[in-house]
């Protein structure tokens, strides 16, 4: 029998908070917006959806589980901090994945090998719908609650714009990465039955995300010293780029069916102008807001000790793995797995040695985008880049001091720094997209070079796509963006099939010991490295199409149908 959606999604949260689903009593942790448990409740009858319901005791422990009910939404939300880079990065030209042997959930992605069995695609999937089933029971049980003196009417609203936001803001992940998918608006059983198994239109999610993010703003702080708290100009930040996607015509399941084995990208339809002059005008807000700044230092965006920053605008925190929180953020591990040891495997890398010429030398923002060395405590060096290794991605190395390239001389990385969803640079390349593609105003002029000018490189006199997508390219390196604006520019496929051939790695010397060993400087002892990436890279050209414009609708997180009617294309 099919599992119903929403059974699995608690039964995700449930295995989030380190429980076991099963039929009978069971405990779950609700955790804060800062990663620590705030309040344990006994979860009973779990197949008859009785999750969390409020007892009817003194008022203070009504305030108290309502609080609890608004932040069980951020729970699952720290288990995707580093999934989604195997996901947004690894499905590309630009990273491969070693994460296990070749069989396996990242080195699958990383191969373009990816069925509705895969570890990333189930993880996501269940856990966003996971947030969403918290954000649910938090909006229907604080509505219910009565107003008291410990929980007023205004600390309700806060509490459900809360929830409010964060449904938006997952409904507008799993679009974007699955397509059609269910609305799922209730915590009443009887009508998460009728919405757990129908897909709706790509204009019925959005229509949603956009309801639930207005419906927020009115009862959220304009802003947060708290990056991690919803506020006015978090949600629209996200508005923005739901307009800018939405105005870009996302492919629908029929369109998806009709290339799905073809590789040629499909033609770009002209944008509709309307919506991405909403993407231009919420970008405004939130530019001219004089909340946020772009920082002077490129540098001093990352690591432990500049969260909350004034160009952050919403994160999800970290404090690690063991430390309060569902999960650490592993980007700080996935891609500089094992320090100190160049010659070690890393999860998820750049695909190539040519990435480190990618972004131009005098840019800013080349030295901690790509690290090709870097400088222990005890003075030992590594050097990432050929003979030994590759370029890593550097934005989320602990540094000591903000030192360049200079980090703790550790075996492993800690997991403790925020999760960065949205900083003030995406705003301006989001307004700069959408004006040139509305042919508005300067067409993304001005904001395109007030990236520029903080990363110390010339400025523009005009723009063309090239430099849209080149910028974002520069800005946002391995920050789970790439995979999304491919798709949102329709060029996936030939982005891997154009670039990917022209990489060093992709050479048959990479592939024929007696060749590698006479290229100049060779280590014989790394050809099996060498040989991998080779594989990975020509996996990449020969399994491209049209179907990975979507990923798949996944299995549940104990490997049962989810009953979604409808697979998305190719994954049949």
């Amino acid at each position: 029998m099919k599992k119903n959606l929403f059974k699995a999604a608690i039964a995700a949260l449930l295995l989030v908070a380190g429980t076991q689903a099963h039929a009978q009593t069971e405990n779950v942790f609700v955790y804060g917006n800062n990663g620590h448990v705030l309040f344990t409740k006994t979860v009973g009858e779990i197949d008859s959806i009785t999750f969390l319901v409020l007892t009817e005791p003194t008022t203070a422990v009504a305030s108290e589980e309502a609080r609890a009910l608004a932040n069980a939404v951020y729970g699952p939300l720290q288990t995707l901090s580093s999934s989604y880079s195997f996901l947004l990065e690894s499905a590309t030209e630009t990273t491969v994945s070693f994460e296990g042997a070749d069989n396996v959930e990242g080195p699958l992605v990383s191969q373009l090998d990816i069925e509705e069995d895969n570890k990333y695609a189930i993880k996501v999937f269940n856990r966003l719908y996971s947030s969403i089933a918290a954000a649910n029971l938090a909006i229907d049980q604080i509505a219910a609650l009565p107003v008291s003196a410990t929980l007023n009417q205004a600390g309700k609203d806060l509490l459900i714009a809360r929830a409010k936001f964060v449904r938006g803001y997952d409904y507008f992940q799993l679009v974007q990465l699955f397509g059609e998918v269910p609305l799922i608006l209730s915590s009443v059983p009887a009508t998460i039955a009728t919405q757990s198994s129908t897909r709706k239109s790509i204009d019925d999610v959005y229509t949603q995300i956009v309801s639930d993010l207005t419906a927020a703003i009115p009862h959220l702080p304009v802003a947060d010293a708290n990056k991690s708290n919803p506020s006015q100009l978090a949600a629209k930040t996200v508005l923005a780029k739901a307009y800018l996607t939405w105005g870009q015509k996302p492919l629908s399941q029929s369109e998806v069916d009709a290339i799905k084995t073809a590789k040629v990208d499909p033609q770009k339809p002209a944008a509709d102008n309307a919506k991405l002059q909403q993407a231009i005008g919420y970008a405004d807000e939130v530019i001219n807001s004089g909340k946020y700044r772009l920082l002077s230092d490129f540098n001093k965006i990352w690591g432990a000790t500049n969260e909350n920053n004034a160009e952050v605008i919403y994160s999800i925190h970290h404090d690690g793995d063991g430390q309060g929180d569902a999960q650490g953020n592993h980007q700080t591990h996935c891609g500089f797995t094992w320090p100190t040891d160049e010659r070690a495997n890393p999860h998820i890398q750049y695909a190539d040695i040519t990435f480190e010429n990618a972004i131009p030398y005098s840019d800013a923002r080349r030295l901690y985008s790509y690290l090709t060395h870097v400088t222990y405590d005890n003075q030992e060096a590594d050097t990432l880049t050929w003979p030994l290794s590759v370029v890593r991605p550097g934005k989320w190395v602990h540094r000591k001091w903000d030192g360049i390239n200079h980090a703790e001389g550790v075996s492993t990385q800690l997991n403790d720094i925020d999760h960065i969803d949205f900083r003030l640079a995406e705003v301006y390349l989001i307004k700069a997209e959408a004006q040139f593609y509305a042919n508005s105003g300067d067409k993304g002029l001005d904001a395109i070079n007030a990236l520029r000018t903080r990363a110390g490189v010339d400025s523009l006199e005009t723009v063309t796509e090239d430099d849209i997508q080149k910028e974002w390219g520069y800005e946002f390196a391995f920050e789970q963006k790439h995979w999304i604006n491919l798709v949102r520019w329709r060029t996936l496929i030939k982005s891997v099939l154009d670039k990917v051939p022209t990489y060093e790695y992709y050479k048959p010397a990479y592939n024929d010991r007696a060749q590698f060993e006479a290229l100049p400087g060779a280590d014989p002892g790394r050809f099996d490295f060498y040989t991998r990436i080779y594989k990975h890279l020509h996996a990449k050209t020969a399994n491209i199409d049209g179907h990975y414009y979507r990923f798949p609708i996944p299995l549940s997180e104990n490997g049962q149908n989810l009953g979604i009617n409808g697979q998305n294309p190719g994954y049949e």
